[in-house]
């Protein structure tokens, strides 16, 4: 294999970052623009002892699994990089993902990996938006592999609310001549339309901020009631979905500097709700009678981490839940929780709940969604989860808590939700010590997740089985829940 050489390619798989790879003389060849099935002409770029970079020349024969994108930032955006594969071709791709780092990484020898469960709403789907913001006055989201900014006018899986204040930011700060303001994030409540603005300044005061809000109310507030200016109207129609007059309203404008955050207009945080189906309730627990659901409220903070797709996050609970295996005795500890949810949605069938998250904030959120929710049995810790459960855990057997102090004698079902990069070694230790009968772990990186998988399998725990489920589409990503079980000696 030589640089510049020009081959012939048929793309085999794709990989996380939206490359295509086949093989070609016993070298694997990575390939930008190849989906799998398609055979392409492309030009070696660089080599390595066993592996090729390769630029795509042209598309000699199309895959049968190839659609036309909808998207007109497709091949630029660094977002969706799964435009132009068939849907059903990409819930196998990410299945298939699964299994390969299972298997790879973890060292799981055919591991049970159900079938994934698809979405129903493939776009307009994302609850939470985050534009980079330009000093020029851009405000998008970065180009593949770049820290370029595409300018998008519209995205086919934000919300209308989200892609309107991106608009009004950017006629903003084109106007008032702004070039401090680094990042915006949009929180859409599916639920209730509530909708909250988070600005990061490199300045403690915006300049004409107040102006600024009032562009912001004005946008959020006439998506629900009018079609959006020329400029968006054609891909609105390609994307959108049915609205009802007067949804959406913006609630809150939050704006940090330097590590701290202030709320500039409005309430601390949105209100969004799910619902509960009847089949996973517990028999003493009340329901609304109209469509035999519990209704769950849960505030939103602007640091508060909460799923992005509040359909599938529905999906993936019940797939914990039924993980879980819950009688009414388990004691359930829910590491990186967030705002409380995953523990809320349990909380019916355990006889305690004892929740870990760093962000204050967060925490602050979770102890009041326990209160909005009538719910009793939960407790909320702040700090790292690694030294917070190591402390409780030596407290408790040092007889040394003090009388208000959460303290913890068994877990019985441990369950992990961990950012991208996976759980700390040392919260898997403490994890490992509170020698729970099952850990449920959700992951939304199945790298780090096998990676994890291996040390527990390593240290007392066997696979059982995932079900990965697909709550990004369009994307590479995939969320995955694991049920892992205690090896009894």
């Amino acid at each position: 294999m030589e640089k510049n050489k020009v081959i012939e390619i048929r793309i085999e798989d794709m990989l996380d970052d939206g490359r295509g790879f086949g093989r070609h003389e016993g070298f694997a060849v990575f390939i930008d623009g190849g989906i799998p099935g398609d055979l392409v002409k492309a030009e070696i770029a660089k080599v390595k002892k066993s592996s090729a970079e390769a630029k795509l020349i042209e598309i000699i024969e199309l895959s049968p699994d190839r659609i036309e994108t909808e998207c007109p930032y497709a091949n630029i955006c660094g977002g969706c990089t799964l435009q132009e594969l068939e849907y059903e071709t990409q819930k196998e791709l990410k299945r298939n993902n699964v299994i390969a780092k299972l298997t790879r990484i973890a060292g799981l020898d055919n591991p049970k990996v159900n079938e994934i469960i698809g979405a129903q709403k493939l776009k307009r789907y994302r609850n939470k938006a985050t534009f980079a913001v330009g000093r020029h006055g851009e405000v998008g989201f970065l180009e593949r592999k770049s820290n370029r900014i595409v300018q998008v006018v519209d995205c086919m899986i934000q919300t209308e609310p989200a892609m309107a204040c991106a608009a009004v930011l950017r006629d903003f700060l084109k106007d008032y001549k702004i070039s401090t303001i680094r990042q915006m994030i949009v929180k859409t409540s599916f639920a209730t339309g509530e909708v909250m603005v988070v600005l990061e300044s490199e300045l403690k005061d915006i300049p004409s901020i107040e102006v600024l809000a009032g562009m912001l109310d004005e946008a959020v507030y006439s998506v629900a009631m009018k079609e959006p200016e020329s400029g968006i109207d054609l891909i609105k129609t390609e994307f959108s979905t049915d609205l009802k007059e007067e949804r959406y309203s913006l609630e809150s404008i939050v704006v940090t500097h330097s590590g701290k955050t202030k709320i500039l207009a409005g309430k601390n945080t949105i209100v969004d709700k799910i619902e509960k189906r009847k089949s996973y309730l517990s028999d003493n627990h009340e329901t609304d009678t109209d469509n035999n659901a519990s209704i769950l409220k849960f505030e939103i903070g602007p640091q508060s981490f909460y799923q992005v797709n509040p359909e599938q996050m529905l999906m993936i609970y019940e797939k914990v839940e039924e993980y879980a295996n819950l009688t009414g005795k388990e004691t359930v500890l829910d590491i990186y929780c967030g705002v409380g949810t995953i523990g809320l949605f349990l909380a019916d069938k355990a006889e305690k709940v004892v929740g870990i998250e760093s962000v204050r904030q967060a925490v602050i959120d979770a102890n009041r969604n326990s209160v909005i929710n009538n719910i009793v049995n939960t407790r909320y810790i702040c700090g790292k989860a690694e030294e917070e459960l190591t402390r409780i855990i030596d407290n408790t057997k040092a007889g040394k808590q003090r009388p208000h102090e959460i303290h913890i004698d068994k877990v019985d079902v441990a369950i992990l939700d961990p950012p991208r990069a996976g759980a700390d070694q040392k919260l898997l230790d403490a994890v490992i010590r509170t020698n729970p009968s099952r850990i449920v772990y959700v992951s939304c990186d199945a790298g780090t997740l096998s990676r994890d998988i291996k040390y527990l399998t390593a240290n007392g725990y066997s696979f059982v089985e995932c079900t990965p489920v697909d709550q990004f589409p369009w994307t590479s990503h995939v969320e995955t829940v694991v049920l892992m079980s205690r090896v009894d000696k």
